[in-house]
Parts: structure tokens; C-alpha cells; sequence
């Protein structure tokens, strides 16, 4: 019997072993079983190391270490559960086994050979909150980090949909705006700054995502979506959200997510309250943004943006819930706004919903709509 191996604990007690002992049992032959929860280990591991989690030991012990007589060592985060996890394996009839003191933070802190988790170490810290949700999880993480974006303004309702999406850890963030930042924006607009009153605010946008999540690609494009470029804009990606502030460019962007079958995700604000939907082309149940304005109202419906006003607050608000609705989207969990219209009253703090079931002589989505190519409306400002 190798000497190493040979000499671990048999008897009923804990039996506790140094990382550097553990690592030179595990050369020699021994299991190292990493029992950490799967969103733990995605942040790295004990290099060669098989993982199960603590809670599921009894059920999976076996297909992994079949050969009862096999050295085993535990190791968790803090060297706890791993004794936990030893008495577990006695009962089991695993009698040779030991658990690693310390657990892995120590095994990193003696510098001992570590391998990269599905996430890294970052991301894991980054976003355990979200690791530990079972409708999110490492899964879960990985899809929000492949997931590509478009942001049409980088405004009002723009900026708390980019901050959340961006610290959510979806993987790309496309911002299209050609505006430039005034102090007046200043009031709701919250991914700009003082400092940056003159400079595009796709660019201003761009330094305060980067700042808040390094490992988000920001890609940005200082243009006004129009009929020549809106494909060619969105079309690389998985959903929309409208952050738009007048009424042309949502006629142009519901057109192109018809044509593109992508899902948008709408939202308006005006003075003291704000609406959120999702239309999504996918599903043939979905109803489009012309089934909820057919046509364009004239200048005299649509309220200048700087005359009307609008609450500071509640771009955040109805941002969020673009935000919300995205990332459900993108996660594949919950029941989406879809067919329903949320409206959101601040002055009276509350929320109703209105059905909006597709309409079926839409000119946009309705069975007898005939897509014609893209046309720029005159400009109409609306609100934001």
C-alpha cells in the first residue's frame, strides 16, 4: 500500500488534513472531492478535482467513486461542509478519507494548482447573487453573457437599462444615440455626469458601463436610426429595447423587429406617468406597436418633449422595468409582457395593466399588412 495514500483516518472522528498533504495524496492516487454548491466551483477549483455538492453526496457517491476502498479527501470553501461531507462518506462505508483544512481558500492561499471555472473567478464573485437563483444560475449566467443587445437612446429610459443590463453581466451592449449630453438631461438621465455636458452620449454612456463592468463589450454608434441603417443597427441581435424619444423612430424600429422576428422591448414616459410592453414577433400571439398606436399622432397629440416635462424619477422607473423584461427574455423564465400593456401612475403610486391582444387589422402585424420598405416619418417628438 503507497505510504501516502495509506494513511488516512479510519476510525469515527474528523479527520483533518493540511492542502499541501491533500494535493500530494491526490498525485498518489487519492479523490479530491470538491463538495461546493456547481455556482461555487464556477469561480475555480482544486485542480483535478471531481465535483458534487454536499447535498446531493448520498445520490452521486457512488457513480463516482464506486471503489470503496479508494482514498477520498473533501474540500468545500472553508473546510465546514467538508467535514460534514466526511461523515457522510463513513456512513457510506467510505472509511478511508480525510477532509482538507481550511478548505479552498486556503488551498489558493498556499498557491496549490487551481483550474478556471465555467465563469472565473471575477464573474462567480461578480454574480453570486445570481448563481444561487435556480432560474439563473451558472447556466443562466453563461446565456446573459453570450446575449447581444441594442439600446435605441442612451436617455431617459437608456440609462438605468443599460446600467442594470450591464451589471447583470449581459455579454454586449450596443448604444445607438446621436445626441450629446446637455445639463437639462441631467435630472433623469443618470449614466451621464456633469463633467461630460457636450460629449455624445453613446460615448459618455460607454465610460460609465465600462466603469461599472469591465467584462461587458460596449459597442456604440453616434447615429440616428433611420431607414437606411436600422437593419444593418439591430439586426445582430437578440432583443431590442426602445429608449426612443419621438414617435418616427418607434414606427421605424417596430417595422424592423417585424422584418428581423426580433423581440422589443417598449417603454414610454410622459410628465408623471409611463408605460412597458413587450412585442415580440416570435410568438404568434404577440401583438405589435401599431396595434397599440396604428398610426402616427399629428405634432399638436404629441406634446413637445421640453414643454411637456417629465419626473425625474420615472424614466428609472419604467428603464427598470425595460430592464426586467430583457433580462426574463434573455434567461427564459417568467411570464413576459406580452399581450399586456403595464402603466405606471407615480403621482398616485400605482400600477395597472391593460390588455393589448393583437389586433388583427394592424397595418404592422395584421394578416392583410404588407411590408413596403422603411420609411422616415416626419419628425414628432414625444416625451422622455
Amino acid at each position: 500500500m503507497n505510504a501516502v495514500t495509506d494513511n488516512l483516518s479510519t476510525d469515527t472522528g474528523p479527520a483533518e488534513i493540511d492542502p499541501a498533504e491533500a494535493l500530494a495524496r491526490q498525485r498518489a492516487g487519492a479523490l479530491l472531492l470538491d463538495v461546493r454548491e456547481d455556482d461555487e466551483r464556477a469561480g475555480g477549483f482544486p485542480a483535478g478535482s471531481s465535483g458534487v455538492p454536499r447535498g446531493e453526496l448520498a445520490a452521486r457517491i457512488a457513480a463516482v467513486a464506486p471503489d470503496r476502498t479508494r482514498p477520498i479527501l473533501t474540500i468545500c470553501a472553508s473546510g465546514r461542509r467538508s467535514l460534514l461531507a466526511l461523515e457522510t462518506l463513513r456512513e457510506l462505508g467510505y472509511a478511508r478519507c480525510a477532509s482538507v483544512r481550511g478548505g479552498f481558500a486556503r488551498w489558493q492561499a498556499d498557491g496549490l494548482p487551481v483550474e478556471a471555472g465555467v465563469l472565473g473567478a471575477d464573474a462567480a464573485e461578480r454574480y453570486a447573487r445570481h448563481l444561487v437563483l435556480p432560474e439563473v444560475g451558472v447556466a443562466g449566467q453563461q446565456r446573459l453573457g453570450n446575449a447581444r443587445v441594442a439600446l435605441i437612446g442612451a436617455g431617459g429610459l437608456g440609462a438605468p437599462a443599460a446600467l442594470y443590463l450591464a451589471s447583470a453581466g449581459v455579454g454586449r451592449l450596443t448604444l445607438i444615440d446621436d445626441d450629446r449630453v446637455e445639463r437639462s438631461n441631467l435630472q433623469r438621465q443618470v449614466i451621464h455626469a456633469d463633467a461630460r455636458i457636450g460629449a455624445l452620449k453613446v460615448e459618455s454612456a460607454r465610460q460609465t458601463l465600462n466603469a461599472l463592468n469591465p467584462s461587458v463589450r460596449v459597442v456604440t454608434h453616434a447615429e440616428r436610426l433611420c431607414a437606411a441603417n436600422v437593419e444593418a443597427l439591430i439586426g445582430d441581435h437578440d432583443l431590442v429595447i426602445d429608449g426612443a424619444d419621438n414617435f418616427p423612430t418607434r414606427y421605424l424600429l417596430d417595422a424592423a423587429c417585424q422584418q428581423l422576428k426580433l423581440p422589443l422591448v417598449y417603454g414610454a414616459v410622459h410628465r408623471f406617468s409611463g408605460q412597458v410592453s413587450v412585442f415580440d414577433p416570435r410568438r404568434a400571439d404577440s401583438p405589435c406597436y401599431r396595434c397599440l398606436f396604428p398610426q402616427p399622432p399629428s405634432a399638436a397629440e404629441a406634446p413637445n418633449c421640453s414643454e411637456a416635462g417629465v419626473l425625474g424619477v420615472l424614466p428609472g422607473v419604467i428603464g427598470l422595468l425595460q430592464a426586467t423584461e430583457a433580462l426574463k427574455l434573455l434567461l427564459g423564465i417568467g411570464e413576459l409582457l406580452v399581450g399586456r400593456l403595464l402603466c405606471f401612475d407615480a403621482l398616485a403610486g400605482s400600477f395597472r395593466e391593460l390588455r393589448l391582444p393583437r389586433d388583427p387589422g394592424c397595418p404592422g402585424c395584421g394578416a392583410d399588412a404588407r411590408f413596403v420598405g422603411y420609411e422616415d416619418l416626419a419628425q414628432v417628438c414625444a416625451a422622455d
